[in-house]
Parts: structure tokens; sequence; C-alpha cells
């Protein structure tokens, strides 16, 4: 939404509950597709007055409060629109068409109540074909993150893409069965450590925790945990600490799903057998990587002309934390050098796509930090707690920490070095 255009006089004379009602949409869409509290709330109060309406909006990751002076009882007296919702999950495709409808209203040349229609049209069913692809790219995001990792052969890269694609058709199915939905995280965990631990006992040596991560990495909420402490950092108490809790407990889910997977696994007396296999070529992970960039984009439900946008997104995140980690002393620094300047070149490059195209920054800022945001570590850490092994616990823990510090504020210097556009 450029600061050049201008509401049309016509469309601010438009009647006052339809403004209301195309404001109140706006942010419900952005709510849906995953933006965060701070930039829904900075974007609706600059639409907002763009519309000639005086708003106040109050947004946190299960719902919305936006209150607005009443029309007939004048500025004294208020009224408020209370929507629940469910915390939003990322749609590249239809926040970029939500945002280009909002561009359109404010540049005059859609009226709002056509904007309005245009924008609840977008809830259309998903397309036939929608549901295969999205189960295929989550085999081939866990077979891409395999093949990145360190000594790992052809039996873990085989594994994690089956055991991924499972994973898929488990979370399409939670999709229409809601209470299969709420332990959806716990019953994948358990299976994919069964079934991996079955793997290399009995068929072939296995990366076994590598495979596990790997597998399960796309319901691994890092990009959550990353979200809220931002909106911690932004003053977000309440959206922030709200969405930290609800990526804990999808943790703690995956976490139990695994340790009782292992339970089963002792009392069965399964030994799996020492990795001794042969590892990857080293032209395999740019390979992956080019897998994995396209996978992101199916999952972050891009459209079309943006799949190429998204992919280059993930190899600009992943070559800038590569070449950082090339400068001397910046591995074996303690705080992670290289997220931090992914995140701030990612953010930068993303909030000036922004204002160059007039199109969302997220378009190239979420897929561009989706491989630093620090979920397996996460999962690795409460692993060691339920294991009793509370130092090696508070050692992975503190990484986490360090590269959620290292990431949020590259995020923060990115957004001082070139202003995001919009909020978004």
């Amino acid at each position: 939404m450029s600061h050049a255009n201008f509401l049309d006089e016509s469309d601010s004379r438009a009647p006052y509950l339809v403004r209301v009602d195309f404001l109140v949409e706006l942010a419900r869409r952005l709510h849906m597709y995953g933006t965060s509290a701070q930039r829904l709330e900075g974007a609706v109060t600059q639409v907002a007055r763009r519309l000639h309406i005086e708003a106040e909006v109050w947004s946190n990751p299960t719902g919305m409060i936006l209150s607005f002076p009443d029309p007939e009882r004048g500025p004294a007296y208020s009224m408020t629109r209370l929507i629940r919702l469910e915390p939003g999950e990322e749609n590249l495709g239809r926040l970029a068409a939500s945002d280009g409808i909002a561009e359109d209203v404010l540049a005059g040349r859609t009226d709002i109540a056509d904007g309005l229609i245009a924008m609840r049209a977008l809830d259309r069913p998903p397309g036939r074909y929608a549901r295969p692809w999205t189960i295929f790219s989550f085999g081939l995001a866990s077979a891409s993150v395999t093949g990145l990792m360190r000594n790992t052969g052809w039996a873990d890269l085989a594994t994690a893409a089956i055991l991924g694609t499972l994973i898929g058709v488990l979370a399409e199915f939670s999709r229409d069965h809601p209470r299969w939905g709420d332990a959806n995280e716990a019953v994948s965990a358990f299976l994919v450590t069964l079934m991996a631990t079955a793997v290399a006992t009995f068929i072939a040596p296995l990366s076994l925790q590598g495979v596990i991560i790997a597998a399960l990495i796309v319901l691994m909420p890092g990009l959550t945990l990353t979200t809220a402490v931002s909106e911690l950092t932004s003053r977000q108490l309440v959206s922030g600490t709200a969405r930290f809790a609800g990526a804990l407990t999808v943790l703690l889910k995956l976490t139990f799903g695994a340790v009782a997977a292992a339970q089963v696994v002792n009392m069965l007396g399964w030994q799996p057998m020492p990795n001794a296999g042969e590892a990857l070529p080293s032209w395999m992970p740019w390979l992956t990587l080019l897998a994995g960039s396209f996978a992101f984009a199916v999952l972050f439900k891009a459209a079309r002309r943006d799949v190429l946008l998204v992919m280059a997104s993930v190899w600009l995140g992943y070559a800038v934390t590569r070449l950082a980690n090339m400068v001397p002393g910046m591995v074996e620094n303690t705080l992670p050098g290289g997220v931090f300047l992914a995140g701030m070149v990612v953010t930068a490059v993303a909030n000036l796509y922004g204002h160059k195209f007039n199109r969302p920054g997220a378009l190239i800022r979420v897929p561009g930090i989706i491989l630093l945001v620090p979920g397996s570590l996460s999962f690795r850490s409460l692993n060691f707690v339920f294991e009793r092994d509370v130092m090696l616990s508070l050692d992975t823990a503190f990484a986490v920490i360090t590269a959620l510090i290292a990431l949020v504020a590259g995020i923060l210097f990115g957004n001082l070095l070139v202003s995001p556009r919009r909020n978004l």
C-alpha cells in the first residue's frame, strides 16, 4: 500500500459501516494468514486513516477486538467488533491477494464495497491437487533438511522423506477431524520415532535423531517461537506470551510422543544398528536445498507467480548464513553471528522489495528465515529434559535462546536499515 496513493473522494464518502466492514475483513485476513500482532495492528491502523476512520485495534493469537466511533451517537460512543479466530497459518498467496485488493481500494481503482466482496471471495476451497502437493511437500521438506545435515546418508534421506510424507497425510487428515488435530503432534512424533527406530534396527543403520527431527521439521514451531519473541520485543506482551505458550505446548506434545515411542522401543528390546553408512556426496545439500525451497513455497501456499521469489528467499537466508560462518572466528562466537546477519539481510531485502514493488515484504522475509528458526534445537532440549539429562538440556536451551535473540535482533536491525512497507 504505497504512500503515494490516496483514497478517492467518492470512496471516502462511502457508507461508514461499509468502510468499517472492509477494515474488519482486512484485519481478519491478516490474522488468518499469520501476521504478527504488531504488524497487523500497524497495518490496519494505517489503512483506517486512509479510509477516514478512527480505529483502535487489539490483536492476539486467538482473536481480535476492533473499536470504532459510533456514527449515530457521536465520537463519545463506540461500537466494538469482537472476533474469535484460530491461530493464523502462513498463507503468502492469500496475504498478497488481500494486500492487492486493499491497495486497489486505497488507490481508487476499486470501490470499497467491491473490494469487500473480492476479499471475501478469497475463501474459495483449495484446488483438487492442493492436498497431494502439500503432502508431497512434507516429504520433500523432510528430505531436504536431512540433506543439509552432516553425517547423513542415502538411507537417512529416504527414511526421512517417507516419514515426512506420512506426517503430511496425518496433518491433512487432522484438518478434517478436529479431535484428531489436538493430538496430531504427539501421535506424529510417536509414529515417526517408532518407525525410524524399526528401520534402524531391522533394515539399515540411520542417524536416528537426525531422521526423527527431519521428519517432524514441518510440525516444529520454530517460526512461531520467533514471532512470539518478536512480539515481546515490540511490547505486544499479551500476544507474545500467548504465542510463546502455544509454541511450547506444541513442543511438549512432540516431545511426549517421541519419548513414549522410545519407551516402547525399550520394552520391545530393539537395538538400532550403529550408524556406519556412507555420507551423502558434497553436491547433495545444494540439490536438497533446491527441493526444500520449492517445498516451502508450497507449504507457505505462495501464488504461482511468487514461487521462484519464495525459493530465492530461502536460498538467500541460507547463503548469507553459510558465508558468514566462513569468516574466521564467527562459528566459535557465543552469539550466532551468521543467524543475525542472515536475519538482517533478509529483512532489509524484504522491505526493499515491498517499497519497490508495492507488495508485502513477507513474501521474502518469512521463507528467508525459515531455515534459521530454532525449532529442532527446542525439540532436542525438551527431549533431554525427559531423559533427565539436565546439564545437556540447559546447554541446548541456551543455544535456543541465543539463536532466537540473534534472529530477532537481525530482524529488528533490518527494519532499522530499511523501514517496512505498511508493516507487512
